[in-house]
């Protein structure tokens, strides 16, 4: 895609180790762009009332108010960003709310690369149809392409709030972590806690290199990698 056709995405997500996963999960997919990141409500105002925005990430629990009150403030006062709600609310009540109020999609947490891909994938592609339908089954087929038949899930053995404790100890950690380093601060085996830094490393969310200067042979040292943005 040119730089004129791509889809700009801003993350509102109060949690920063989450919020920096989210935006760098966007920036992977071809297409898409994220233009900023906000952790409230405010925030996010402020945000979108300076750089333009056609999709918003957004996190239903902020700090400073829920995030469809966000998102009915937003449509009062003019804005039309699409958004995919990211978030650990399962209440079908504020599903149905928010779709009333544009959220064309909902992925909950915690979920892997692989299900914000698909979805972003999904939505480009409904995103670019044009043109006038041929009649119900063209319309169906359109509207078809945002519904996902099966979410991408964690590999078999790994658990999301697992996930979440190690990502969270190798934010924290600026010099890195071995897996033994990173097992002992969660409370896991150094044997499971390198199959999660493994995963991190396949998602692109952290960097892995052997670290010398011990005897015997060298450790590899996991290091959270920072986005820009």
């Amino acid at each position: 895609m040119s730089g004129e056709q791509e889809i700009r995405v801003l993350v509102v997500e109060d949690d920063p180790v989450a919020a920096d996963a989210h935006a760098l999960y966007a920036g992977r997919v071809e297409g898409f762009r994220v233009v900023g990141v906000a952790h409230s409500r405010a925030a996010a105002v402020r945000l979108l009332d300076r750089v333009p925005v056609d999709l918003i990430l957004l996190d239903l629990y902020l700090p400073d108010g829920h995030g469809l009150a966000l998102l009915r403030a937003l449509r009062a006062a003019g804005h039309a960003a699409d958004v995919i709600a990211v978030t650990s609310a399962r209440d079908l009540a504020v599903v149905r709310e928010g779709v009333s109020l544009g959220v064309v999609q909902y992925v909950l947490k915690p979920f892997a690369f692989a299900t914000l891909r698909d979805r972003l994938t999904r939505y480009a592609e409904f995103r670019g149809a044009a043109g006038e339908a041929s009649g119900q089954d063209e319309v169906d087929r359109a509207l078809a392409v945002l519904r996902a038949p099966q979410p991408a899930t964690l590999p078999k053995g790994l658990s999301g709030p697992t996930l979440e404790a190690v990502t969270r100890s190798l934010r924290e950690a600026p010099a890195g972590l071995t897996a033994a380093e990173a097992g002992a601060a969660v409370g896991i085996s150094r044997i499971t806690a390198r199959r999660y830094l493994e995963h991190l490393v396949a998602e692109g969310r952290a960097v892995r290199a052997p670290q010398y200067g011990q005897i015997g042979r060298p450790e590899l040292q996991y290091r959270w990698r920072e986005t820009t943005r």
